[in-house]
């Protein structure tokens, strides 16, 4: 059974596995528990890309300490876990959601569980996605500090303004 302050996820199995983490974290915390927070691999996981990006993710993310998890690719910080990250997941096409760059790298931003907010890497493959519970730390902070580790990914391509792209 999830914890009552998981979010609850609406879009699709991406948002089901990194959410399902959440859910964990915050359950091992109520319980006083120190085990790893638990992921579903994501499909790419195992490309060496993602290999570069976890030995490259910092000890603390927006002044939380990095928690231990039980999946390759993947990334936590906080306790309970309010920072996730998953690389290997499959990229995004284009869309209209908005866009920024951080620190050279490009991320789209999935607010339709605000006030937890999805990150998603654009323009790399494989992607990285970074949910952040926006209650405890700033989205903006967290891509901040996971950014450098992410850009050991080669970027293929950026955001574009809707008035670029003509």
């Amino acid at each position: 059974m999830p914890h009552p302050d998981a979010p609850h996820p609406r879009r699709g199995p991406r948002r089901v596995a990194i959410a399902a983490g959440l859910a964990v974290a915050g359950t091992l915390a109520l319980a006083g528990c120190s085990q790893a927070v638990a992921f579903d691999v994501a499909p790419s996981a195992s490309d060496p890309d993602c290999a570069a990006v976890v030995v490259r993710l910092p000890d603390t993310v927006a002044g939380l300490s990095e928690r231990e998890t039980n999946a390759q690719g993947t990334g936590a910080w906080g306790q309970p876990a309010s920072v996730l990250l998953r690389c290997g997941v499959e990229p995004l096409g284009p869309t209209t959601d908005r866009c920024v760059s951080v620190d050279g790298v490009d991320w789209v931003i999935d607010e339709s569980d605000a006030p937890t907010y999805l990150f998603t890497t654009y323009g790399r493959t494989p992607a990285v996605e970074v949910l952040v519970d926006n209650d405890v730390v700033s989205g903006t902070t967290a891509i901040s500090d996971l950014s450098a580790a992410v850009s050991a990914i080669p970027a293929e391509g950026g955001c574009v303004a809707l008035d670029d792209a003509d």
